[in-house]
């Protein structure tokens, strides 16, 4: 008895299509894009007369074959899955446009490593990629692949999505991270249905993906700008690389360049000394005239002077790398104040400027370096009163809960703001017509921090300058 066959609804057709697994429908799709490819090949290969007797059968092999893919999409392919088809095809139409830029750009050979378990599928696309100039190598599972890597130094990898065992997924995560893999760009190669494979790979870091079979103009030129990404890449890496060395030598000579001045400065000291003390002796000798005795007394300031420069160098150079070594003593603001206005007394006689002191009364005591708190003071008042002749010069002392606080008021040119962190740099200077080493107030800014206070100017120019800093009543010590 026969039965009647029924049509089948839409709802069990599309039932039917869900049960063909993705491995079934990878190995379909296999052999059709290998012999998709091969008559590519064939055809492109074929010269003279064998030429128009071969090329139209290859032609229909060709055709036949994406016919054939097509009835697989068709029929077994998701809507996402489509969607995807539509943007490679799309991409496939931009490339092979025959006035295309990079369709003439010539190709730049390259080393390349094709990753495919399918040893059709690998021959298929290493003849093809030779004849465009690359050296290729193969490797038929991720193991493989990954040990090749290791040996040899390829500037891309075209990388199978579903192999057995280690997948393509699972050899990207192996390459980027390997410290001397993970620059290297890998394109992923796929069927339309691995399509969620291939996002997750580009999440993951491939550089782009390649949809089987290949259009060869595609093929061409996805291959040609990852590998000009990775030159790019290699040339930052190589600049960088020559900028680090380039700083490296740099470093040494600046550290040659500072031993040698520290070994020069240091070394001056006993000749300067020895100078200092020699025109010294000559004054006490009193066999002197007048105009010796202002060349004598003119060379031993000259010598002084110099003298303090060098050991502002030296101090300076231990403060900054921290060798310097403070003295904590008591100290009072009266008794520091007054100490370095002794030194400065002459300065300003001969400048005619009045200095003023400002001490409130019941200071605290604190502990400090009274040598550099000294040349402090010494540095702060010597400045005001250069730049301030014929007004006044007012040194400040107070406190308050947790600071001594000491400033310097003067009446001169001032100074204007942009150049206030400058000025206290080393050899930082206002102008060149400000003679000075700059590095009075770098001295100055290093022991005040070094005792782990601060210190600030505030200047209006025409007006005047205030230098104002602050040493804490508890030690840093």
């Amino acid at each position: 008895m026969s039965t009647l066959m029924r049509p089948q609804s839409d709802s069990a057709i599309a039932s039917a299509r869900t049960r063909v697994s993705s491995q079934l429908l990878h190995d379909m799709r296999n052999p059709l894009n290998q012999i998709i490819g091969y008559a590519e090949m064939l055809a492109e290969g074929t010269e003279g007369e064998r030429r128009d007797r071969f090329v139209p059968d290859l032609e229909n092999i060709r055709s036949a074959g994406h016919r054939m893919l097509a009835l697989i999409e068709d029929n077994f392919t998701s809507f996402d899955d489509k969607a995807f088809v539509a943007a490679a095809d799309d991409d496939d139409e931009a490339v092979s446009d025959p006035t295309s830029a990079q369709e003439q750009a010539p190709v730049v050979p390259g080393v390349l490593l094709i990753v495919d378990d399918d040893a059709i599928n690998r021959d298929v696309l290493t003849r093809r990629l030779t004849r465009q100039g690359h050296l290729v190598q193969s490797a038929s599972n991720g193991h493989d692949a990954l040990r090749l890597m290791q040996e040899t130094a390829f500037d891309l990898i075209l990388l199978d999505v579903m192999m057995p065992g280690m997948d393509g997924y699972e050899v990207l995560r192996h390459i980027r991270a390997a410290d001397p893999l993970h620059h290297v760009p890998v394109i992923m190669i796929s069927v339309v249905s691995e399509m969620q494979s291939v996002v997750r790979c580009i999440e993951a870091g491939a550089e782009d993906y390649l949809a089987k079979p290949f259009n060869p103009t595609l093929l061409k030129a996805r291959i040609g700008a990852s590998l000009e990404k990775k030159r790019g890449r290699d040339r930052e890496n190589v600049l960088f690389e020559q900028l680090q060395e380039n700083y490296k030598k740099l470093q040494e000579v600046e550290r040659l360049r500072d031993d040698m001045r520290k070994m020069i400065v240091h070394d001056l000291r006993t000749p300067l000394t020895a100078v200092i003390v020699g025109v010294d002796m000559l004054q006490s000798h009193g066999a002197l005239n007048e105009s010796q005795r202002e060349l004598m007394t003119l060379a031993a300031g000259g010598g002084r002077t110099l003298l303090a420069m060098v050991n502002d160098l030296l101090d300076v150079e231990k403060m900054e790398s921290g060798t310097a070594q403070l003295q904590y003593i008591e100290l009072s603001a009266e008794s520091l104040v007054a100490r370095a206005l002794e030194q400065v007394s002459s300065l300003a006689v001969d400048s005619n400027t009045e200095l003023i002191t400002e001490i409130a009364p019941g200071l605290p005591h604190f502990s400090g370096d009274e040598n550099k708190l000294t040349r402090t003071l010494v540095n702060l008042i010597a400045n005001a009163i250069k730049f301030t002749s014929r007004g006044t010069v007012t040194v400040i002392a107070s406190a308050d809960e947790e600071n001594i606080l000491f400033a310097i008021r003067d009446t001169g040119v001032g100074i204007p703001p942009a150049a206030f962190e400058r000025i206290f740099e080393k050899f930082g200077q206002l102008d060149s017509r400000r003679a000075g080493t700059g590095l009075g107030l770098a001295f100055c800014k290093l022991a005040i921090e070094a005792h782990g206070g601060r210190i600030k100017v505030e200047s209006t120019p025409g007006t005047g300058s205030t230098f104002s800093f602050s040493i804490p009543l508890a030690a840093q010590q």
